[in-house]
């Protein structure tokens, strides 16, 4: 079909067979039939991505783009966004106060996500895989008729990245300390961002309930950190608490609403919104889901937004809770849907004319030749690579895992990543890895039927986690498993040739006496002559008193059948030892 006669069409990133079959006007028939000519196998009520819709439509003669364009415009940054923040308090412009916004950091363990949980009465800590937080949470509550927002953050250390993020955006931090634990290193990490950032602090001494609790050494160790409670003369309000048993949660909160009031955050509420996004995933239903924090300014249901390379309108908010919203305010959490692709987190969304955005796709695009390009950088041909397609189910959890394997060190072996993505594992990802002969990573994301059986057919393997632990080891295995195994030598006894009886070709028959240790059947011989390495071959046979043997001790003598192409001399000394195998670990 002549170029000019093509007829363009625009497809959504993924969609139905029978939906795609209607955006072409073809019957679903023959949309089936040009899948299985391209070895893919998809029912009538089946997604297929926009990549495998784009090549099938093109080959049935038409043009293709997706549905909805990204583009270009002056993107806020995040440290952009502080500093309007800031400037907006410090200028003469009328603004008003807004609710605080308060980060829980610590430890892993130490009780930030109960803490959080027995402050909104519901069960978080329980629902987490593996009992531990692995994105950030926004909540609110009230209390005295006030709002206060609580963003949680996890404590492992493959969350540096996000616990500083939680800092950067917050009014006020907790920093939860277990009574029977003290400070330990995330929580000396956290003291660091605080003083960094400035940022006001409420130490919450938890666990106080338990048998071990030692609340003077946990306090001498902050105040060894830093951070001198107000009991000791400093200015950190310290509360004793025990988040599973509920004591001293009012203490908590009424101490927040005291450092809000002395601090008396503010914010302007007239102009169109800045938001962080915390949070961002890719929803089968809804499409693209972002949680954000309204930073300033109002956001509203209708509004063209722009986040990093994203795009959109608003077309749904939701609070904390599920409830539908029109306006969000300052300080407020909100659920947005109507993006047309993921945006990243940490990236600042901004409202927009829809004039104003063109052309973001090109900073993706550099964005992605970065990646390519660090990829790159491991192709010494003396590394051996692990080739990983990875996807997350949102941009923080692929970032956390991105973070903690980059901490794996080595000379010999290395991470190389084919493809990385928020959303479940499709056809198009099956391709890239067979291509690269990759291995596909999932974590808290499904396999698509259409991906799975593209899978089994072209022999690409597919694992999946909902534990992110639990992936990293497994990666950290499969690249151990491309390590050279680590040869261990044992020796085991020397035998002085005294005599020569048989030599032959390949076989040579030796008596002699073993003055070192021992002589083992079946183990391997090394021929020192003049006190050099002259050969090495076989120990086939032993013999004592024209007996066969499995060894033979220090000072006794016996015969030695050997193997191996070197000829023995008498005189020469016989080295016996073993080769055994073993797998290093990274």
């Amino acid at each position: 079909m002549p170029e000019e006669s093509q007829k363009l069409v625009k497809i959504p990133s993924s969609v139905t067979v029978k939906k795609f079959s209607d955006i072409l006007s073809l019957p679903v028939s023959r949309v089936i039939t040009e899948l299985m000519k391209n070895k893919i196998i998809a029912t009538i009520n089946e997604e297929i991505d926009f990549e495998t819709a784009s090549i099938i439509a093109q080959d049935l003669g038409f043009n293709t783009e997706e549905e909805i364009q990204n583009s270009e415009s002056e993107i806020i940054t995040l440290e952009k966004l502080i500093e309007i923040c800031k400037k907006e308090k410090e200028g003469d412009k009328i603004i008003e106060s807004r609710s605080p916004v308060v980060t829980i950091l610590g430890h892993v363990d130490h009780g930030k996500t109960t803490l959080l949980d027995t402050i909104r009465k519901t069960s978080v800590a329980a629902k987490e895989a593996g009992g531990i937080t692995q994105h950030i949470r926004a909540y609110q509550v009230k209390k005295k008729g006030q709002w206060i927002t609580f963003v949680d953050t996890p404590g492992h250390e493959a969350f540096s990245a996000m616990r500083e993020r939680g800092v950067s955006i917050a009014d006020i931090a907790v920093l939860v300390v277990a009574a029977d634990d003290g400070v330990r290193p995330q929580t000396k990490e956290v003291i660091s961002y605080l003083k960094e950032k400035k940022i006001p602090v409420i130490v919450a001494i938890n666990k106080i309930d338990k048998p071990e609790a030692n609340l003077m050494r946990v306090k001498q160790e902050l105040a060894d950190n830093g951070i001198v409670i107000e009991e000791w003369g400093g200015d950190v309000i310290c509360a004793e608490i025990s988040a599973k048993k509920g004591l001293g949660i009012d203490e908590i909160l009424e101490n927040i609403l005291l450092v809000a009031e002395v601090e008396d955050f503010k914010a302007d509420f007239k102009r169109d919104g800045l938001s962080v996004v915390l949070e961002s995933h890719l929803d089968p239903q809804k499409g693209p889901v972002a949680t954000v924090l309204v930073k300033t300014g109002n956001l509203k249901v209708g509004q063209d937004i722009i986040a990093g390379s994203s795009s959109g309108r608003i077309r749904k908010m939701e609070d904390f809770a599920g409830k539908n919203l029109q306006i969000a305010e300052p300080s407020t959490p909100v659920t947005i849907m109507g993006f047309g692709s993921v945006p990243k987190v940490n990236d600042v969304l901004q409202v927009v004319s829809r004039k104003s955005i063109s052309q973001i796709r090109s900073q993706s695009n550099e964005s992605n030749s970065l990646k390519t390009k660090k990829n790159q950088d491991l192709s010494d041909d003396n590394v051996k690579r692990l080739k990983i397609v990875m996807k997350s189910d949102v941009q923080g959890s692929l970032e956390a895992i991105e973070q903690i394997l980059s901490t794996i060190k080595s000379e010999e072996v290395a991470v190389q990543y084919v493809g990385t993505g928020v959303g479940n594992i499709t056809e198009s990802d099956v391709k890239i890895a067979e291509s690269a002969e990759a291995v596909i990573f999932g974590f808290n994301v499904v396999v698509t039927p259409v991906a799975k059986r593209l899978s089994e057919g072209a022999q690409v393997e597919i694992k999946t986690y909902n534990i992110i632990y639990e992936l990293v080891e497994e990666v950290k295995k499969m690249l151990s498993n491309l390590l050279p195994v680590e040869v261990i030598r044992t020796d085991l006894g020397i035998l002085k040739v005294l005599a020569i009886f048989k030599n032959g070709k390949r076989e040579m028959i030796v008596g002699g006496r073993v003055s070192e240790g021992k002589m083992i059947k079946g183990e391997n011989i090394e021929i020192k002559r003049e006190g050099e390495i002259v050969g090495k071959g076989k120990l086939s046979n032993l013999q004592q008193n024209k007996n066969n043997t499995q060894e033979v001790n220090q000072g006794n003598e016996c015969g030695v059948t050997f193997e191996g192409g070197t000829k023995i001399k008498e005189g020469d000394n016989l080295i016996c030892y073993r080769e055994e195998e073993k797998k290093r670990k990274l």
